[in-house]
């Protein structure tokens, strides 16, 4: 692992959350895409080192199943990773992951592991050139 990618939160609606960290906080929009494939909208604000990714459900997605089970807020946890099968390869019962295309055109994964209850997910650390 090489660093905490982004921080995730989920929310019901990106146009109205943004406002708070980006106008309250001061924090700049760096990224904002729709990944249809995923049933959703992603928005990247830069908080130093780290991103916050807000996550908005399109459709009946496992992100609208989330927020109508726990409501706004914490989703996941996303570490960095320099290529994601060979870090699969070294995490006790994580080899068969189902690796996706996520956001900013970067391959992605969540790992069976939550610890303390929180999602952890494995992106690259640079785009994905197929």
């Amino acid at each position: 692992m090489r660093n905490v990618d982004h921080i995730a939160i989920a929310v019901w609606d990106i146009d109205e959350a943004l406002p708070y960290y980006t106008d309250v906080l001061g924090l700049p929009l760096v990224h904002d895409e729709r990944l249809p494939s995923a049933g959703v909208r992603l928005a990247y604000v830069q908080a130093g080192n780290v991103m916050l990714q807000l996550v908005q459900p399109i459709g009946e997605t496992a992100i609208r199943k989330h927020l109508e089970e726990k409501g706004e807020g914490l989703h996941h946890i996303c570490f960095g990773v320099e290529d994601i099968p060979r870090t699969l390869g070294s995490l006790p019962g994580e080899q068969h992951a189902q690796v996706k295309m996520g956001g900013r055109s970067r391959r992605a994964c969540f790992i069976g592991a939550k610890p303390n209850g929180v999602p952890i997910e494995l992106s690259e650390l640079e785009p994905y050139e197929r």
